[in-house]
């Protein structure tokens, strides 16, 4: 009985090969993009369930309001873990990284500037699950100044791996023992170092400070034991801890602390949900969003439906030619079932030829997505066991949804109307096929009013006024081997022809070093009128240098001894201050947080005009400029047309200067395009998917009124006879498919408009969605249905109507 389906099945989709190739590409197509959102799905949802305890390890991350500033973090206080290890026993082990920025490590006779690097504890092998290839992981991170390091690593300095008990010279000045060697980290993780410090190489790793958040601490729970549980005694840990020292810092209580407003709380993140699940400040690296793969894989699945709806459309269209088949074998004493499971037969070897070319599709575009998606994902994801079995139950789906309807509407049709001829109505009449079309071109378009506004978005955060100049600024970055000549290697690359200007500091609006500490309008401290902001250490050419605007008061200048005790402020710092005039007014900062004595006072010098410094995400919070030496960088305005010779002149003076030192650098642009690249890739994938869905959409539209014409040749051959135009005849078969086309407008675009308005919400900056944006969406998308119907209408109107007649 199968082999019998099997053999019709073939029959039939070679008798009709155009309409069969349709099918197949838009399944295909379908088919495609769910694989790949599959593997990107699969790969997002794995990340850290690598780690044998990755159902037990928890970060302590912490949320704390003050000084009008709210800071979520993914960090701890230096004693937190220890703390929690010793007080709750629930607790079986824990771990604290802390980043200090790279290092510069010794190959040969040069230096290689490495970013990769973190200080761990010696417990980072209790938590995580790294293999050692050489080392003993209990003792190696116990001494100070020992370090472990990845596979890839010992190979890059030493091609073995082999290499416990050589040194590392660090920074030309420290030896660093290696201890261990781990295998590479997986790509699935939400940290990936090549260089763990021992963290017994850093004093504030013991300093005991309940105030300073700067260590990411990881936990290791017990079998059986509740997070919840544990994370409700959270209060009791502050209060016991850090109330004492806020008592000494500020002279008040926490129940004091927080009646002015603020809060100090921990929480605990499982870590299998920092991937999708956490982007706060100081996560260890770049994490991605529960939302990208929700919406991405909603997407692919609407896709394939506009797919399975093609096969549904041109199966239904086509249901009288088929119908007298179903009324001769009903006749016969077919069973309906039979029918059923024929028609059923045939979808599903549809479904299978366009998976085979599906796979094929996948296979060619993985390259393509993995520079979309910012994947590594290979061709060993084809090589996965789930997928074999997971594809064979897709295209048993795929084929029952997509003909399951047509198999029971051609099985329904009574053997007397058939052979009667009452059946065969062609195109007309079908209230379902012109939904499925209307819900084809909804999705479309709706796709493509989310592209266009996404485009906006990028556009407005390229071209916003961020109160500073981002455009041909030159960042040499790691200047601190420079020493002392910094300032003289500043000054010859300013004699430069095309430098215009130049700031020594590491505090950039988009740099990753970052300075929280409050601010105080009085001696006494009072924390009900402090204001926590980004102190930023910089000298007097910063602020001409990258174009800021001072809105009140002065710059510093190297001609007044006394500005190294004066300060400007931002406008958010002045408001929250609440200085109706804050020229010259007094700030006190604390420098120890261990001393409320240690404390100096700021005059201000001015104010300057908000800036970004973070993304427009976020509002600009208080930020303050403290006239100090700081040489991590150097940025250089240049203005010249010949940037490659500049940059290998300012190269050849590094390396007269810095013998030895890597050349790095960046343009502040790039810098800035970088903070934004999750939604750059969130618009490339959607016009992707745009793309296919229209495509896939037009597919079915050209099929149907590839249909359409053919039942009504022998009313186009009399209309022309009568003298019909070509335009006319055009007009009249492509009028009802472009009213659809208008039906489904009118309802994606409100839905469009929510979906996007949302994701705008995001940015406390953004654009506004214009009456333009569905303008453009519309024309677009009765452009793309006009051609595809036109092309077909126009062969159909150009035909030679005596030949039409004789078909009858």
């Amino acid at each position: 009985m199968i082999r019998n389906y099997l053999k019709i099945a073939f029959r039939n989709l070679w008798k009709n090969k155009g309409f069969s190739a349709i099918n197949i590409a838009g399944l295909a197509i379908g088919l495609a993009t769910c694989l790949l959102m599959l593997f990107y799905v699969t790969d997002e949802l794995s990340y850290d369930k690598f780690n044998e305890k990755a159902d037990r390890i928890y970060r302590v991350d912490g949320d704390i309001q003050f000084g009008g500033n709210h800071f979520v973090l993914a960090v701890a206080p230096d004693p937190m873990g220890q703390v929690l290890k010793k007080d709750f026993p629930q607790v079986e082990q824990y771990v604290r990284f802390r980043g200090y920025g790279g290092l510069l490590v010794k190959k040969g006779n040069q230096n290689i500037n490495e970013e990769k690097v973190i200080y761990a504890d010696s417990t980072l092998f209790d938590v995580f699950t790294l293999p050692m290839i050489q080392g003993d992981p209990k003792t190696a991170l116990v001494e100070p100044n020992s370090v472990v390091i990845t596979e890839t690593t010992a190979r890059k300095y030493f091609n073995s791996t082999d290499v416990v008990g050589k040194n590392f010279v660090i920074n030309d000045t420290v030896n660093f023992k290696i201890t261990g060697v781990i295998k590479d980290i997986p790509s699935q993780s939400h940290f990936n170092f090549d260089f763990f410090v021992s963290l017994s190489s850093n004093d504030e790793s013991r300093q005991n400070n309940w105030v300073s958040n700067n260590f990411n601490t990881y936990i290791v729970l017990k079998k059986g034991a509740d997070p919840k549980k544990l994370e409700a005694q959270f209060p009791s840990v502050v209060t016991k801890y850090v109330g004492p020292q806020v008592k000494q810092l500020m002279n008040i209580n926490m129940e004091e602390f927080a009646k002015g407003g603020n809060y100090d709380t921990y929480h605990l993140t499982p870590i299998t949900s920092i991937h999708l699940h956490s982007n706060k400040t100081a996560e260890l690296g770049a994490n991605s969003s529960i939302e990208f793969v929700y919406i991405f894989s909603f997407i692919a699945v609407l896709i394939l439906l506009i797919a399975c709806v093609n096969f549904m459309n041109l199966s239904t269209a086509r249901s009288s030619n088929r119908a007298k088949e179903v009324g001769v074998r009903k006749v016969l004493g077919s069973l309906r079932k039979s029918l059923v499971a024929q028609f059923l037969t045939e979808s599903v070897l549809i479904s299978f030829i366009a998976l085979i070319l599906a796979i094929i599709i996948a296979w060619l575009m993985l390259p393509y997505f993995n520079q979309l998606s910012g994947k590594q994902l290979g061709t060993s994801v084809f090589e996965n066991p789930w997928l074999f079995p997971a594809l064979i139950a897709l295209m048993v789906v795929v084929g029952v949804i997509a003909g399951s309807y047509p198999a029971f509407f051609l099985s329904a049709f009574k053997p007397v109307e058939v052979l009667k001829g009452k059946l065969s109505k062609g195109f007309k009449g079908s209230w379902l096929r012109s939904g499925l079309v209307v819900f084809q071109f909804f999705i479309s378009i709706a796709l493509i009013v989310g592209t266009i506004v996404i485009y906006n978005q990028l556009k407005f955060i390229r071209s916003k006024d961020l109160g500073y100049n981002r455009n041909q600024v030159l960042i040499i970055k790691n200047t601190f081997p420079l020493g002392n000549n910094a300032k003289v290697f500043k000054d010859e690359v300013l004699q430069m022809a095309g430098v215009q200007n130049a700031t020594m500091t590491g505090f950039l609006p988009t740099s990753e070093w970052r300075s929280d500490s409050p601010l105080f309008p009085d001696a006494t401290l009072n924390q009900k009128t402090a204001v926590s902001a980004q102190i930023w250490r910089v000298d007097e050419n910063y602020i001409s240098t990258l174009d800021m605007k001072m809105i009140e008061g002065r710059n510093f200048s190297k001609d007044f001894p006394t500005d190294s005790s004066g300060i400007i402020i931002n406008e958010s710092a002045a408001k929250l201050l609440g200085f109706k005039n804050p020229l010259n007014k007094t700030l006190y900062y604390l420098n120890n947080f261990n001393n409320n004595k240690d404390v100096t006072a700021y005059h201000i010098l001015g104010v300057v005009k908000d800036f970004n410094f973070s993304s427009l995400r976020d509002e600009v919070t208080p930020l303050a400029l403290m006239y100090r030496e700081q040489n991590g960088s150097i940025s250089f305005r240049i203005n010249t047309t010949d940037i490659p010779n500049l940059i290998s002149n300012i190269e050849s003076k590094w390396k007269a200067m810095a013998v030895g030192q890597p050349f790095t650098y960046s343009f502040m642009d790039d810098d800035f395009n970088k903070t934004y690249l999750s939604e750059q890739r969130t618009g490339k994938i959607f016009i992707s998917f745009a793309i296919f869905a229209i495509f896939i959409a037009c597919l079915g539209l050209f099929g149907l009124v590839t249909y359409a014409a053919e039942q009504r040749t022998r009313e186009i051959g009399i209309r022309k006879v009568l003298g019909a135009s070509v335009s006319g005849i055009v007009g009249m078969l492509s009028k009802d498919f472009l009213k659809l086309i208008i039906i489904a407008m009118l309802i994606a675009f409100p839905v469009a408009w929510w979906a996007m308005h949302t994701w705008l919400q995001h940015f406390a900056y953004r654009i506004s969605i214009t009456l333009r944006v569905f303008v453009i969406a519309g024309g677009i998308s009765l452009l793309i249905a006009l051609l595809t119907v036109s092309f077909q209408a126009i062969k159909a109107a150009l035909a030679n109507p005596v030949r039409n007649l004789r078909t009858e």
